[in-house]
């Protein structure tokens, strides 16, 4: 079921369910407990590994798709973060599980899902496997590895994150405050800037959910929100997607209305939310400049690297219609980038103190008008 505010809209926002495949009927079984015995990815944390029974090569994978693999070489990703976040050595020769799924990251590769089961790479320590197109000009080769098989349940189906979603809920009836964070790259200091707000609010006594809406599986993020003091933490992954590079523009506005919706339920203050990458990511685009998504939120804090790129990033959103509150991220450690800053936007620039103090947090997000009932356009 799509959420209240998908439904509202007319029939052409039904997503597409995925194909019917039983093709690992055809396949093997799998041994008791291998498994048990491969390292398991973050990205695969919501699966339930009972239902693992067949192993099939027989089809081409689709984003999402559980794959068994071997590690043929060690590249940049020496390590494969677990499902509970513990960062895995591995070594060739080793069996490990994870996910299809795309990769777009500026400072790390770009990849793709691949269209067969040939040898690919380990996009991301999270646990992607793709065909990397790409690479930044500073990094190692991805770590190499050997598809084995898709991973099929008795009855033939292959698995798939999807299968394993969080259930959609309602539109929440109360009004949390929703504050997205968005910033102009990978490590502007978007996740250190939600993590200090989340931080500064739970301080001040309110009750904060936290979510990473768009970007590569992996739970350093997670992890930071919920040792701020985050309540409810969650991201795509528990949506069903590895990665949400490559997806639709409405794939991508239901995964961030979905998650919104469930970190808005029950007794929630605030929320918060992250959007990977910058403003000029296609996806991260399309989701801030969408009437959808934009009525469900109260404003913006912009993270970026420098004064420049934060002049620009501000001036983007408020084309489009966007409320940014501050600047943040790391031009917040430079005083006279900070002043650059204010000074070309009227803006506050506030750096990790400043966020992290309960009475500026909640001056910051509280004093705000409440816009979550706003009609949808």
């Amino acid at each position: 079921m799509l959420p209240q505010a998908l439904l509202d809209d007319a029939e052409e926002l039904a997503l597409p369910p995925l194909p019917e495949r039983r093709e690992a009927l055809t396949g093997t079984d799998l041994k008791p407990g291998r498994v048990a015995a491969a390292k398991r990815a973050f990205t695969t944390r919501r699966v339930d590994f009972s239902l693992a029974c067949r192993l099939t090569t027989k089809c081409a994978p689709l984003a999402g798709d559980l794959v068994l693999a071997r590690v043929e070489s060690v590249g940049l990703h020496a390590r494969l973060e677990s499902r509970d976040g513990r960062r895995c050595k591995l070594y060739p020769g080793d069996e490990i599980i994870v996910a299809f799924g795309a990769r777009y990251a500026p400072d790390q590769f770009e990849a793709v899902v691949p269209d067969d089961l040939g040898p690919c790479d380990l996009a991301a320590g999270g646990g992607v496997a793709a065909r990397v197109l790409s690479r930044h000009s500073k990094n190692m080769k991805p770590t190499r590895i050997i598809p084995i098989g898709l991973l099929g349940d008795a009855e033939g189906r292959i698995l798939n994150l999807r299968r394993f979603a969080l259930n959609d809920v309602q539109r929440p009836t109360g009004n949390p405050v929703v504050i997205v964070v968005a910033g102009t790259s990978m490590n502007a200091g978007k996740t250190t800037t939600a993590s200090s707000l989340v931080h500064g609010l739970s301080r001040a006594g309110l009750k904060v959910s936290a979510g990473k809406v768009t970007g590569t599986g992996s739970g350093g993020d997670l992890w930071s929100l919920v040792d701020a003091g985050a309540r409810t933490v969650l991201d795509f992954t528990d949506m069903g997607h590895a990665s949400t590079a490559g997806l639709t523009p409405l794939e991508i506005e239901y995964v961030a209305l979905s998650l919104v919706d469930q970190l808005s339920s029950g007794d929630v203050d605030v929320v918060i939310i992250e959007i990977a990458d910058g403003v000029l990511q296609k996806e991260t685009a399309h989701l801030l400049a969408s009437s959808r998504f934009q009525s469900r939120l109260n404003g913006v804090i912009f993270a970026a690297g420098d004064a420049m790129g934060a002049a620009a990033g501000v001036n983007w959103l408020r084309d489009r219609g966007l409320p940014v509150l501050a600047v943040s991220g790391v031009v917040s450690a430079s005083p006279l980038g900070g002043r650059e800053v204010e000074d070309a936007v009227g803006l506050p620039v506030l750096g990790i103190s400043s966020l992290s103090d309960p009475v500026l947090a909640t001056k910051l997000c509280m004093t705000l008008p409440v816009f979550a009932t706003a009609p949808l356009i």
